[in-house]
């Protein structure tokens, strides 16, 4: 007769040591998914922003936001200038918005682009200008993809239909002209001489 005593045990220490394994296995997949929840946090909190605007609950999407704008998030910034632009759960105001959307439009947003570019079409916030407007637009027009595009090429032409050939090529030159920046000054809107 065979003695099944210490097949039973190596058996069990197989089973021990794919136990141990699989626990390893789940430890590192632990460890993996912690080190990359910064940008995960920081996807969640801008859901989270937008969830509470899509729900009307305003001042929530503006408590969500500001810690990203403190943090540099450039999606963060065009939607909490729309929150002060249109008095959502802020005071409405004008000139923040416009420091907002010049904050994210100068890191490439196309959102925040294209409602600078409104802003300086109806001098809210900042002077009436059409040829910064143009400018804007085309910048969020060439950035955006799918039905915005369309939406703000529209909004482009709009303003380009009150411009001369030399203001529109004007605000072409500046928008061909135009590199993202990572960071930019407070009070600033835009780098455009005035002239007197």
């Amino acid at each position: 007769m065979v003695n099944a005593a210490p097949l039973i045990a190596r058996r069990g220490d197989v089973l021990a040591i794919a136990t141990v394994r699989r626990r390893l296995s789940a430890i590192s997949l632990v460890v993996l998914t912690c080190i990359g929840t910064t940008s995960i946090a920081r996807a969640d909190a801008l859901a989270h922003a937008t969830a509470a605007y899509s729900r009307g609950d305003y001042n929530r999407a503006a408590r969500e936001l500001e810690p990203l704008v403190e943090r540099g998030n450039t999606r963060a910034f065009a939607l909490l200038g729309f929150l002060y632009e249109h008095g959502f759960g802020v005071p409405k105001a004008y000139p923040v918005a416009a420091l907002l959307y010049a904050q994210g439009a100068a890191r490439g947003d196309p959102f925040g682009q294209a409602m600078l570019g409104l802003l300086y079409d109806k001098g809210y916030g900042v002077p009436e200008d059409f040829v910064l407007a143009y400018k804007w637009l085309n910048l969020a027009a060439a950035h955006a993809t799918g039905p915005q595009r369309d939406v703000y090429a529209r909004y482009r032409e709009a303003v380009g239909s009150k411009m001369s050939p030399n203001e529109i090529a004007e605000g072409q030159r500046l928008a061909a002209d135009w590199t993202p920046v990572a960071w930019v000054p407070p009070g600033w809107a835009d780098s455009r001489p005035r002239r007197q």
